[in-house]
């Protein structure tokens, strides 16, 4: 590349971590960042939405186990920033506190933030070691002139021009008064601070709001309203504010909910009671990106993996749902902006299936299905289940999973299914009777296995099925199946000759898949059940379709 190239091309780049957050203290609209403590902390403030982070001392610390008084070092609280810097494309700016030191200590800081891609700091004028501003009253101050040595050290040794420096004034919390705080920030701003935070412990926001009004927006004004959080949002935006700090919320809710966790599996001896309130594994996975290890392994490592195929049985009305199926069957309907079958169609995609197949029926000429193969079931008033499975016959021909066309389900279901070792695979819900209060009468596929459903993360024995549907007494219940299946290359042969057995002994016109399993079951073959707990749903009625735009 000619030197001509590179700067070419270095007209293109993004703007940086420092830039972006620059934009969002001076812009005219009123910014939000949120308190992270962590790498999944500052990914889950990204998720939700922010422009920017607030990466607390007061969180680091006490994730740290220790006090807000600078017990956890400079360079400790470094390396979790440089691990929510890594997380997080969104800028971070960090809670300095008195800078660890004198002007010395904040140069190095400074040069040190900046190489980890920190886009501002925040200074606060008291005295090192810091006590939080929250316990007791009348702290003492830094001297004034000392602390505009901090702010021009720290600007003389940003390596990124956009990089800010925040001076937080705490004259209000030392019980000073507002021309101290006036004074203190004048200097501040005048030294080269790019904004003032304006610090309050007051129960209104009315010092604060004073402050701005006065300040009458010489530099960007930030607050955080931990303890005047009843104040309108908008009396910040009238007022002058330019930026919201949420402080400490992450850490207080995770607190609060780590504490309940505990409590109940101490108590109970159990995770029954817990499991369906939690963020699922795979929550965690989706968090820590582990689908581009997976992507680059392949890159890397040359692995090659065998396609599976996916089919999708959508023949049916859907009756129950009355007058929402007359012009399209129900796989259609919409959930949230997309049709239920393009989002089914899209979860089968991003776990790695292709050859995408949708059995139609009813009303088939509004199944829009662009780039998957479509078979027709014509007789679908007349038939069930296994004559839409052998209409696309031809597609079971290896590994492939076949779903009915009404279900909606977390990815990380169909992500442990096609882990799950065996040729014919179930997906079977072990938490069903936890739906029997919101639809007692629903027909159910239950299922008997050769054990129930144990609880354990790292329980890989195999289950059974020994019964499944009509065959299955709901007291011998295991689980129900949710109408999701895995089969291998060797299971698909085995169903596609189940298929022709029962158009050969006239039993396949009417049948569900649940008497096909029970047929191969029957013959000494073995079909293999993977336990579930929940996190699924299927629509049949309209309030099974409001469950699922919720679900989402």
């Amino acid at each position: 590349m000619t030197v001509a190239d590179h700067a070419a091309q270095e007209q293109f780049l993004p703007p940086s971590k420092a830039a972006l957050f620059r934009h969002e203290l001076y812009a005219r609209e009123l910014g939000f960042i949120m308190e992270a403590h962590n790498g999944i902390s500052a990914r889950i403030v990204e998720e939700a939405g922010f422009r920017g982070i607030w990466a607390s001392g007061l969180a680091i610390s006490a994730a740290l186990g220790v006090r807000d008084s600078n017990e956890a070092s400079w360079t400790q609280v470094l390396e979790t920033l440089e691990f929510m810097a890594d997380a997080a494309s969104i800028p971070i700016m960090v809670d300095g506190d008195t800078g660890y030191g004198n002007f010395n200590n904040v140069r190095r800081l400074v040069r040190k933030l900046c190489q980890r891609n920190i886009a501002a700091v925040c200074l606060e004028d008291k005295l090192f070691p810091k006590t939080n501003s929250f316990i007791g009253a009348g702290q003492p101050l830094a001297e004034m002139e000392e602390f505009c040595g901090k702010i021009k050290a720290g600007k003389d040794s940003q390596t990124d021009d956009d990089f800010c420096v925040v001076a937080r004034v705490e004259a209000l919390v030392s019980g000073l008064g507002l021309d101290e705080a006036l004074r203190r920030a004048e200097a501040y701003h005048a030294a080269g601070a790019d904004g003032i935070l304006i610090h309050s412990k007051a129960k209104t926001a009315d010092e604060v709001l004073e402050f701005a009004a006065q300040w009458d927006r010489r530099c960007p004004v930030i607050v955080v309203p931990t303890m005047y959080y009843g104040t309108p949002t908008d009396h910040f935006r009238s007022g002058g504010v330019a930026m919201i700090i949420w402080a400490n919320h992450n850490l207080r809710a995770s607190i609060a909910a780590m504490r309940e966790v505990s409590r109940r599996i101490h108590d109970e001896e159990s995770l029954v009671g817990v499991e369906e309130s939690l963020a699922s594994v795979q929550d965690i996975f989706d968090l820590t990106d582990n689908r581009e290890l997976h992507d680059a392994e392949r890159r890397y490592l040359g692995r090659t993996e065998h396609k599976v195929s996916g089919i999708v049985l959508a023949a049916s009305r859907g009756e129950q749902l009355g007058e929402l199926t007359a012009d399209r069957p129900k796989c259609m309907l919409d959930i949230r902006g997309q049709p239920l079958l393009h989002r089914l169609l899209s979860t089968f995609r991003e776990c790695g299936l292709g050859d995408l197949s949708v059995v139609r029926g009813y009303r088939k000429e509004a199944i829009d299905v662009p780039g998957t193969a479509t078979f027709d079931n014509d007789a679908y008033d007349d038939t069930g289940e296994v004559a839409s499975l052998a209409a696309a016959g031809e597609r079971l021909a290896g590994a492939c999973v076949v779903s009915y066309g009404d279900i909606l389900f977390k990815r990380y279901i169909l992500e442990g299914l096609l882990e799950a070792e065996g040729d014919i695979v179930l997906a079977v819900d072990a938490h069903w009777r936890s739906r029997l209060d919101v639809a007692p009468n629903r027909h159910r596929d239950l299922v008997a296995a050769s054990r129930p459903y144990s609880g354990h993360y790292l329980d890989d024995e195999r289950v059974g099925l020994s019964r499944i549907g009509a065959t299955c007494a709901p007291e011998d219940a295991d689980g129900e199946w949710i109408g999701l299946a895995k089969l291998s290359a060797k299971g698909a042969e085995r169903v596609r000759a189940e298929i022709d057995a029962m158009a050969a002994d006239g039993s396949l016109a009417k049948a569900g898949l649940p008497e096909l399993f029970s047929r191969i079951t029957a013959a000494g073959e073995p079909v293999l059940v993977h336990y579930i707990t929940g996190h699924w749903l299927d629509v049949n009625d309209a309030v099974d379709l409001a469950s699922a735009r919720n679900f989402l």
